[in-house]
């Protein structure tokens, strides 16, 4: 298993947008990358994108610039959707757009610091969504 690093390309982008929350979003970064092996981090929908085995599952919006959201989805195209939320979350953290697509924002670094352990363990699941090797019933969630 590869240990994900920061893309470059992804910090040069991030470098000419002189963003007022880089701050905020290099620590999401940190806290994404951490959190699960095998990511891979690139640029996509004009922020940073984080795919696992080829598949695109967490994308942060970074604009406009009052806040970030990680946005927790299965990818641009739209699938059938499940009978109930992916992934089971007791933080309170994600607002669920669909069953399959959900978000979670921060307006500073004390919210990402404070989140930091429950990120973690949400980040976990969303990603092991997209590993076949996990059985479901080991991470919390429903069958459909």
């Amino acid at each position: 298993m590869k240990i994900p690093t920061k893309n470059q390309e992804v910090t040069q982008f991030l470098d000419e947008l002189n963003h007022p929350l880089r701050s905020e979003i290099e620590l999401l970064r940190s806290v994404i990358l951490e959190s699960a092996e095998d990511l891979e981090e690139n640029i996509k929908w004009n922020g940073p994108n984080y795919s696992f085995q080829g598949e695109d599952g967490i994308t942060m919006k970074i604009q406009p610039p009052k806040q970030i959201q990680l946005i927790f989805h299965r990818g641009a195209k739209k699938l059938e959707q499940p009978g109930k939320h992916l992934i089971d979350d007791n933080s309170g953290l994600l607002t669920w757009k669909e069953n399959d697509r959900t978000f979670t924002s921060f307006k500073n670094i004390a919210e990402i610091k404070d989140s930091t352990s429950d990120l973690n363990i949400i980040i976990q699941k969303w990603i092991q969504l997209q590993n076949k090797k996990i059985p479901k019933q080991a991470l919390g969630f429903f069958y459909y």
